[in-house]
């Protein structure tokens, strides 16, 4: 299987490097199909003492830098009954850093292209959905504009990246059928190291991250807060595509110690959200809701001021409308992430 490789998209203001990640090879994951087996599988540092004799590194990319000032914030609204709200312009819009107004510098609705990691959970309460997620996929992926891309991950106790980046959507959708569900579920991993490659491999396109997962967690390697912080170091935004599952009792034994991620936490503090397959009739019909909601997202740029634009902390946001628009919380709501990392120089 050719796996399609590099970077397209429209550069606004924003670093264009590419960062050399480690990869760390082994066992211990899910054996791979034959036409996957390029597939690579991702742990943690400190499961991979045993492995550092198979460490490769890829080849060293030139970097070229350039200043960094413009944060971008991707802000869905929707109406007090719930729906998007598709037509605000830029002056409905209030932006906030640290409780101070900003100006906003730039403004677009699905005109940047996006890079989606596709996140799936291969634990054994997922079995029952891989086939019409195949489906629901093939179609979902297919309301992305020609420019975007997606990559696919897996995830049981370990991570798996199956297809880098690709504009191919079908090539994405084509593996899931051959996937064997079985083992822990160990979302901490598939969202950290998804953030990470987006992060790494798409710096210049808006990045979005789709877990399907029941959400219920039994295995962690990094912890909740270091899950967190990757996601908000790559601007990525957490959504959720929840099917109905139940793991065993007793099941939650591998990484108990260092804590199991809050799907909900982390899908509000990144700007996601989640879409049930329950409450949504059917796994086709959330995954294409899902797909919408990202184009329907607006996008706004602003340029953080003195020493704001330097220090490495997290630092607040808030979206919000016009006050003739009404109250937020109240006549609408704003879903946006609710802090960011100020880039490094």
């Amino acid at each position: 299987m050719k796996i399609h490789r590099g970077l397209r998209g429209v550069q606004i203001c924003a670093v264009a490097m590419v960062v050399c990640a480690v990869t760390w090879s082994g066992g211990g994951g899910v054996k791979p199909p034959l036409h996957a087996q390029s597939r690579e599988i991702l742990r943690p540092p400190w499961r991979t003492q045993d492995d550092k004799q198979n460490t490769q590194q890829e080849q060293q990319i030139p970097t070229i830098k350039k200043e960094v000032r413009l944060v971008l914030v991707e802000a869905t609204v929707k109406d007090k009954g719930g729906k998007a709200m598709k037509v605000l312009k830029q002056e409905d819009f209030l932006l906030y850093e640290e409780g101070q107004p900003q100006e906003i510098a730039h403004f677009s609705q699905d005109q940047l292209p996006l890079a989606v990691a596709l996140v799936v959970d291969l634990s054994g309460s997922i079995k029952p959905f891989l086939r019409p997620l195949r489906y629901a996929s093939m179609s979902a992926l297919k309301a992305l504009k020609k420019e975007d891309e997606v990559a696919l991950f897996t995830f049981t106790q370990y991570v798996d990246k199956r297809v880098d980046l690709t504009r191919d959507k079908l090539e994405v959708s084509d593996q899931i059928e051959f996937f064997e569900a079985e083992g822990a579920t160990n979302i901490n991993d598939g969202v950290y190291e998804a953030a990470k490659y987006l992060r790494e491999k798409a710096p210049a396109a808006r990045r979005v991250i789709v877990l399907v997962s029941d959400n219920v967690p039994t295995a962690s390697g990094w912890s909740p807060g270091d899950v967190l912080n990757e996601a908000l170091e790559a601007d990525a935004a957490v959504y959720s595509l929840k099917v109905p599952g139940r793991n065993p009792a007793g099941s939650r034994v591998l990484g108990a110690g260092r804590g199991l991620v809050n799907v909900k936490k982390l899908t509000e503090e990144t700007g996601g959200e989640i879409f049930d397959v329950e409450k949504e009739g059917s796994l086709y019909l959330a995954f294409a809701a899902l797909i919408e909601r990202l184009k329907t997202r607006y996008t706004l740029g602003f340029y953080p001021a003195g020493s704001a634009a330097s220090e490495r902390k997290l630092r607040k946001l808030e979206v919000r409308l016009h006050p003739s628009f009404g109250v937020k919380g109240k006549d609408y709501s704003v879903v946006a992430k609710r802090g960011y990392f100020p880039a490094a120089k």
